[in-house]
């Protein structure tokens, strides 16, 4: 299949992380509700190296995991890095680094799966995390920041090819990137647009021209950038945060127009909201964002054929019980709406 041909048409997937430990069940459990688009289970309880920030953070010049924090020891990293960037190559992760992906290689997939789903951490999110020894992000560090791209570059390439080895089938790997939303705040420096555009397409122009790329942000972003990458996928917190994405309507329709995906988190992660929310409730709120967006000229029905439904986040942070709730929310919505459009 074409990139251009697969249009998912209210399908669900999800974010990526479970509140489980064991990741043979988290596994039973993303392929019982997610059997046509399964995405990896990251498992941020199972150990602390699951963690956004750690999880592929194995193999960086110079890098030290102390107190749960990344730290770049800047000797280390001189004295390594030349090496480093010698040669591009596939950088592998690490079985104690993601338990449940290699669960999730192993497991017996059902017979109808569209596509498999992975994520990594974006190049970003990854710099912001990092510190050297004196507590500065290495985004700030130029050198560091493009060994960080090539890092991601090697994980996106040894990912791909892991999961297109699994299954048959169509590849999407999603860039997480929640640190977007906080550049230039007080919790993280300014970057300049044309330096987070060369970071992202660093990482994303690694993967193969028949995977579909993606972006996660769940908060306020540039979206006008966004919407300028080479990406086949936006994905985004249509929960808590779709006004300010919606505001750029035109640069969405256009997005859409030459075969682009929004993969709408439509379903809330925290215990009180999915207590509250029900699936009539969000069909209405999804259906209202959708006929805002077809005020620009498109159909309600092609934006419906060209969007994904997932949670507004990760579900590693729920209990396994609100981790349930929601993707039993997430299901009956995705069913209610394709039968709305006879699908």
């Amino acid at each position: 299949m074409r990139k251009a041909d697969f249009r998912p048409e209210g399908r669900i997937t999800a974010i990526g992380s479970m509140p489980h430990t064991d990741p043979q069940e988290a596994c039973r459990i993303v392929l019982r509700y997610l059997p046509e688009i399964p995405a990896w289970p990251q498992l941020p309880r199972r150990s602390p190296l699951e963690q956004m920030h750690l999880q592929f953070s194995e193999g960086f010049p110079g890098a030290i995991i102390r107190d749960g924090n990344l730290i770049i020891l800047r000797n280390l990293f001189e004295e390594q890095v030349p090496e480093f960037l010698e040669e591009e190559r596939e950088i592998g992760v690490s079985p104690q680094y993601a338990a449940g992906l290699f669960s999730f290689l192993s497991s017996s997939f059902p017979s109808f799966p569209l596509a498999l789903k992975g994520q990594m951490t974006g190049p970003l999110t990854f710099c912001l995390a990092a510190k050297d020894e004196k507590g500065r992000s290495i985004i700030c560090d130029e050198e560091m920041a493009e060994a960080a791209v090539r890092l991601l570059r090697g994980k996106a390439r040894w990912q791909e090819r892991k999961l297109s080895e699994a299954i048959s089938k169509e590849i999407i790997i999603f860039l997480d990137e929640p640190s977007l939303s906080s550049l230039g705040s007080p919790f993280a420096p300014a970057v300049p647009g044309e330096r987070i555009r060369a970071m992202l397409e660093g990482v994303l122009s690694a993967l193969s021209p028949y995977t579909l790329k993606g972006i996660h942000c769940c908060g306020n972003a540039d979206w006008e950038l966004l919407l300028s990458l080479p990406l086949d996928i936006l994905s985004f917190d249509a929960y808590n945060f779709s006004d300010p994405l919606l505001f750029h309507k035109r640069k969405l329709c256009e997005f859409v127009r030459r075969g682009g995906i929004l993969a709408w988190g439509i379903v809330p992660t925290d215990e009180e909201r999915l207590e509250r929310e029900g699936e009539e409730e969000l069909e209405r709120r999804l259906w209202d964002e959708m006929r805002s967006l077809a005020s620009e000229g498109l159909g309600v029905e092609e934006i419906f054929a060209r969007s994904l439904l997932t949670p507004s986040c990760g579900l590693g942070f729920l209990s396994s019980e609100g981790a349930l709730r929601a993707l039993e929310l997430l299901s009956g919505l995705s069913q209610r709406l394709r039968r709305k459009f006879a699908l």
